[in-house]
């Protein structure tokens, strides 16, 4: 198959890029570098199998694509993730799950060709359910400082919904893996940034919210059995290993032998208390469910930044 792929360079993309051409498509993809850079993508360069074009998907799509709409599936992923990044400029968030969802419908429609769109488990908010089926509305602050990722999130979901084209989204909960930036601003990142180099690891609360952490594989896996299935309604992708993010950091000290101390600060405005994917939707319909364990992943993770930070 074709296949398109923007936010290419992400850490989703760069993955779902390796899966892909090793099960032999061909992909183009798009990046702007908004929180990337080009150097996740150098090692693909050399593939004549795959395409890469810098743009910004709240623009139309290049006249280079357009002159060849022959693709298969058109994976969206292109959107700051992280508070950090998608609080720098919340008109742009809103733009690119709004403006950039839009024009990605269009050219899934041109070239009939399924959409896949990544949604977030943000669109459930502070979730007054739990674990988190697809069948719940969510409880989010619609004027809250998370609300251009939340609500344009929601937004996107319903311009899936309404639209004429093919689509299928993913609700996706934490991903993590080694590739993630180092200046991502999310516990996983922030916290072994903070045990490798020795420094406080900050906890925004008492540590007692929980999250649910799927390695990176094991989500764009699930995606890629969402996109060749039939599901055309939400579909929770994600680990539902609950675990607190005191625990969490102290499985991070342990792993990496490190000696910091963990501080604690206030607690974010809406920062959800608990969050725990229920899956048994993408078991029953997809075949899928993660594989990589937390201790394995976190391994993975830690050793793949100390890496990096060695040669910075």
């Amino acid at each position: 198959m074709k296949i398109l792929i923007t936010g290419a360079a992400g850490l989703l993309g760069v993955e779902l890029t390796r899966q892909l051409l090793a099960d032999g498509h061909i992909v183009d993809a798009i990046d702007n570098f908004y929180t990337s850079t080009s150097n996740n993508i150098l090692e693909f360069e050399d593939n004549d199998d795959y395409t890469f074009i810098e743009w910004d998907i709240i623009k139309p799509l290049p006249n280079m694509f357009w002159n060849q709409l022959e693709w298969d599936q058109i994976y969206n992923l292109a959107c700051p993730a992280s508070p950090v990044h998608y609080q720098r400029d919340q008109e742009y968030t809103l733009d690119t799950n709004i403006k950039g969802v839009s024009n990605m419908l269009d050219a899934a429609k041109a070239a009939d060709a399924i959409l896949i769109q990544a949604s977030t488990s943000e669109t459930y908010g502070d979730p007054l359910e739990h674990p988190q089926r697809e069948s719940y509305w969510g409880n989010v602050n619609a004027l809250g400082p998370r609300a251009c990722y939340d609500e344009g999130k929601r937004v996107a979901e319903t311009m899936c919904m309404l639209s004429s084209a093919r689509t299928r989204i993913a609700r996706i909960f934490n991903t993590y893996g080694p590739s993630m930036a180092l200046d991502d601003g999310r516990a996983v990142s922030n916290f072994i940034g903070q045990a490798i180099s020795g420094r406080d690891i900050t906890i925004h609360g008492n540590g007692s919210q929980t999250r649910s952490f799927c390695y990176v594989s094991d989500t764009v896996l699930g995606l890629i059995c969402l996109a060749n299935s039939n599901v055309s309604t939400p579909v929770n992708i994600g680990n539902p290993d609950e675990v607190t993010l005191l625990e969490l950091v102290n499985e991070i000290i342990e792993i990496s032998n490190s000696s910091s101390n963990i501080i604690y600060e206030p607690r974010v405005e809406d920062d959800p208390a608990r969050r725990c994917p229920d899956i048994q939707k993408a078991i029953t319909t997809l075949g899928w469910q993660p594989h990589v364990s937390r201790a394995e992943g976190l391994k993975l993770s830690i050793a793949g930044f100390q890496a990096r930070l060695a040669t910075n």
